[in-house]
């Protein structure tokens, strides 16, 4: 019998790109506190967040696959998470114009056998921000529910000059990484 298959996540890109794999899957949200811990590092904390979000989802349905994801922007060690507001969201931006930074995305899928996480860090450079730019996406809405206030796959990617590593990663959900991790339990 072919186990059930769960995406614990609320992001509609997530879902997309786990639909572009061709996987019949359902979406259940789970509550997960978001918080980085004292000490922890970004990629341990990307790490756990995956963690939790599929733990969260087995605990739901204990018979299923869950797949749990997290994706953080990273900027000098930093991790800069959904804006609070506009001046948030400016600071971040500013923070990111002109230079690299790393965008991480963890993966971790669990059933009641097994355990797998990946995580998957690609670099991102922005083009230098005007403050009338940033004024002007902030507008637009998109920031608001975005790691590091932007979004690579709609107006944000205007931003950024290239990037090394995986676009999919960036906009959520790495797809070659979570393919192969769905491999060990489907």
């Amino acid at each position: 019998m072919e186990k059930k298959l769960l995406l614990a996540s609320g992001s509609p890109r997530r879902k997309e790109l786990l639909t572009l794999l061709g996987y019949h899957f359902d979406v259940i949200r789970t509550d997960v506190e978001e918080q980085q811990k004292l000490l922890e590092t970004p990629r341990q904390y990307v790490e756990r967040l995956s963690k939790d979000k599929a733990l969260a989802g087995l605990q739901i349905e204990n018979e299923a696959v869950v797949i749990g994801s997290d994706t953080i922007v990273v900027c000098d060690s930093k991790v800069l998470e959904k804006p609070s507001n506009f001046e948030h969201a400016k600071q971040m931006l500013m923070t990111l114009s002109n230079r690299a930074h790393q965008v991480m995305t963890a993966v971790t899928i669990v059933s009641r056998e097994q355990q797998h996480t990946v995580v998957v860090t690609t670099d991102v450079w922005f083009k230098r921000l005007s403050e009338e730019e940033i004024e002007q996406y902030w507008q637009t809405g998109e920031p608001c529910d975005k790691a590091g206030g932007y979004g690579i796959q709609g107006i944000g990617g205007r931003f950024v000059i290239r990037i090394e590593g995986s676009y999919h990663a960036v906009v959520g959900l790495p797809l070659f990484e979570t393919d192969q991790l769905l491999h060990k339990f489907l």
